[in-house]
């Protein structure tokens, strides 16, 4: 498929044809395709650069949220649709941003897990369920471009175009195989989950960090961590672009005296001034200079069940009971045709392994599983194989 049925629709950048848009979509009937684009990469944080929706009755629309900050009447306009989105929890954050957050929603690539498919991406997806071939080159462009070339217009309008037969095809799978059920409780699920907590220590995810060990040398990365957020956030680039992680940790690692030390490491060569070598250095002596009762701890608290590699030691019959347990899901989801981490998340089979319920039955190790967030039909079929593991 080359193009939309009925073409490019205009970028939509103004109140007045937003409010046509609106009006449009409201009346307009059945479910709503719903994609966002996004700039990583290129941009500070996951805001959405390009809304893009198609309905029976409306056709589709392209949505300039740079123009059109607010699209809380849209949103408003479809509560109550089900919205088709593919990966949606990945568009749920910055769709959320601009004010657009679904009752109910029909996630394309979670229903292609749940029925098996090997391949769950929206262009595999199309092409072995419809028979489509949908041109994706543009997926990692910078959508933060203004005005948006037409041949990236045309791909995302591509994008929204067969979303709602594809959601009609996999229903009629889902159904088939007798799991539409499953399907639309974890599509629940996503629906009612609150926004995601900011992440503590967010310094903590630097690429490279295992090699960093002393506490002096974690303190020098979360100085220039954060000193490389604030400037891009400032300058509205993704903090890549302003230092690798990669220099970072050479940084940490190397503990440079002066900033004649600090423009002989990688990431810190020629091409930077003097000035941007003198602020990195700044945050080195800052590290540096704390004392000892500032520095971080090595690691995160840890809230849940230690690593499995360490169970052998700490808890031998744990981890026998966990290895009983791994096969058994991994048997289970090998005859129900779907990932392991679909048919119960292995953090929620840690947990139960680690601190099984005194009495294992079916009773208490449901509950179990229902209070680590696990389905109602999740619960029903790996509660079986759980307490015969278990019990074994």
């Amino acid at each position: 498929m080359l193009e939309p049925r009925e073409g490019i629709p205009p970028v939509i950048a103004d109140e007045d044809s937003l409010a046509e848009v609106i009006a449009a979509f409201a009346a307009g009937s059945g479910p709503v395709a719903v994609d966002a684009e996004r700039a990583s990469g290129y941009r500070y944080g996951q805001r959405a650069y390009l809304v893009q929706l198609r309905r029976e009755g409306a056709g589709s629309a392209l949505i300039d949220p740079v123009a059109c900050p607010d699209l809380s009447a849209l949103g408003e306009a479809l509560s109550g649709v089900e919205w088709v989105l593919h990966a949606a929890t990945q568009d749920l954050p910055c769709l959320r941003e601009i004010g657009m957050v679904p009752t109910r929603l029909f996630d394309t690539e979670l229903a292609g897990r749940l029925a098996g498919f090997p391949r769950v991406g929206l262009g595999a997806m199309v092409e072995g369920v419809l028979g489509f071939v949908l041109e994706k080159g543009h997926s990692a462009v910078d959508w933060s471009t203004r005005p948006l070339p037409e041949p990236w217009l045309r791909y995302a309008a591509l994008d929204v175009e067969l979303l709602v037969d594809l959601r009609d095809a996999l229903e009629k799978e889902l159904d088939r195989q007798g799991k539409l059920e499953w399907a639309q409780q974890e599509f629940a699920a996503i629906a009612a989950a609150p926004p995601a907590e900011p992440r503590k220590d967010p310094w903590r995810r630097t690429s490279g960090m295992h090699k960093v060990r002393r506490r002096r040398q974690l303190a020098v990365v979360r100085e220039l961590w954060e000193a490389r957020d604030r400037i891009a956030q400032r300058r509205d680039v993704s903090p890549g672009k302003v230092l690798s992680d990669a220099a970072i940790v050479e940084a940490a690692l190397s503990l440079p005296v002066n900033v004649h030390a600090l423009a002989g490491l990688n990431g810190f060569g020629h091409r930077m001034g003097r000035r941007q070598l003198e602020q990195w250095q700044s945050a080195v002596d800052r590290a540096k200079a704390l004392p000892e009762a500032q520095l971080p701890q090595p690691g995160q608290p840890v809230t849940g069940p230690p690593p499995p590699r360490a169970w052998a030691d700490k808890d031998p019959a744990a981890a026998a009971r966990l290895s009983a347990a791994r096969a058994a899901v991994s048997a289970l989801a090998e005859q129900l045709n779907m990932p392991q981490e679909n048919l119960i998340t292995p953090d929620t089979v840690r947990r139960v392994c680690w601190e099984p319920p005194n009495v294992v039955g079916a009773e208490s190790v449901g509950e179990a599983l229902a209070g680590f967030g696990a389905r109602p039909w999740q619960v029903e079929q790996v509660t079986p194989v759980l307490v015969a593991a278990l019990s074994a």
